[in-house]
């Protein structure tokens, strides 16, 4: 009931509320990319693999644009993979289809062993994740062979198949990624999470990371906002882990009220908005941002980033860390920031 009242107040006196995010929405509405809502369409009315074919091959060397159409491609191939089978059919050694599958295995890698701590992961669990993690890595071994050699997205496959005890090629592969595409913001993230201390880094390699990605990288650039991610991974290792409470919550946001932690967020949000972004795909980073501002109060910047965030959100994982629920804490900022409720 106070919230109803807060909430017409609020539209009284501050006019008229933006859109209510929807986290369900078809997922047209949130692909900004035309070339690949257009083929996703194809896809989904037709069963048409070639119009994903040639919407990765038109990204040319686009790097984080193709990775992103083969990401939203795997996605589908593991929702129904029908018209995918079809495709290695008739094109068994295809790089982009090759990489798609191996981008399937790792996601299965991943569901297999679920999204717990290790304490709370079973011994069946883990041997599903290294299985499948083994096939994933296969796959993406063979997508490297079929691959053009610039292209680093299989090198990130392979990144990703070190979160199954295979962090002692880590260095291996993300130096040969670099060495394709410099500044690619999957690729680093990939690395700030692996280097971590949740998986087999610490604190200062995972800082260490990020700050050098974040330090090469442009401006307007995603990557200069890696930095914030792993402000999250080391609040949410140190102080939620395992533990939601509002204790736990009080700790967090004391961490963000740190002189010296907002002086390290506030300088890469501004690298970053000093020129104009690098990619369309901003979701994630935008809610960065936004988990930040809504972490130390700041209302005005939180409600610019909800305002460029608009009413379709895929919303991640910071939320549920923080709040306890990725949805319950992305609408409780969201409310707040425009004017209705506490954060």
């Amino acid at each position: 009931m106070f919230f109803v009242a807060r909430y017409i107040f609020r539209s009284i006196v501050g006019g008229p509320m933006p859109p209510t995010p929807e986290f369900d929405a078809d997922e047209d509405l949130m692909i900004k990319d035309a070339v690949l809502r257009e083929a996703r369409a194809r896809l989904l009315r037709d069963g048409d693999w070639r119009g994903a074919k040639q919407a990765i091959e038109a990204a040319g060397t686009d790097w984080a644009l193709r990775g992103y159409r083969l990401g939203v491609f795997a996605g589908l191939a593991a929702d129904d993979d029908t018209w995918f089978d079809a495709w290695m059919r008739a094109e068994p050694s295809d790089p982009s289809a090759a990489l798609i599958w191996a981008s399937v295995l790792g996601g299965r890698a991943g569901e297999a062993r679920g999204a717990e701590s290790a304490a709370n992961t079973s011994a069946e669990q883990f041997a599903s994740f290294h299985i499948l993690s083994e096939k994933a890595a296969e796959a993406s071994r063979r997508a490297l062979d079929l691959a053009d050699p610039r292209d680093p997205a299989p090198m990130i496959q392979l990144m990703g198949s070190c979160f199954s005890a295979r962090a002692g090629r880590l260095n291996e592969y993300y130096a040969e990624a670099r060495s394709r595409d410099p500044h690619n913001f999957a690729m680093h993230e990939v690395a700030v999470m692996l280097t971590c201390q949740k998986w087999y880094g610490s604190h200062e390699r995972m800082f260490a990371v990020a700050h050098a990605a974040a330090e090469a990288a442009p401006p307007g650039h995603r990557t200069t906002l890696l930095p914030l991610f792993a402000h999250f991974e080391y609040a949410m290792r140190e102080f939620a882990w395992d533990d939601r409470s509002k204790e736990s919550q009080k700790a967090v946001r004391r961490y963000f009220a740190r002189a010296d932690v907002q002086r390290d967020c506030d300088g890469w949000i501004a690298k970053f908005r000093s020129a104009p972004p690098t990619s369309e795909q901003l979701s994630k980073v935008r809610q960065w941002m936004a988990v930040y501002y809504s972490l130390i109060g700041r209302k005005k910047e939180a409600k610019v980033v909800f305002d460029e965030l608009g009413q379709y959100v895929s919303r991640f994982d910071e939320w549920g860390w923080f709040w306890g629920d990725m949805e319950y804490g992305y609408l409780k900022s969201f409310w707040w920031a425009n004017g209705v409720g506490g954060v």
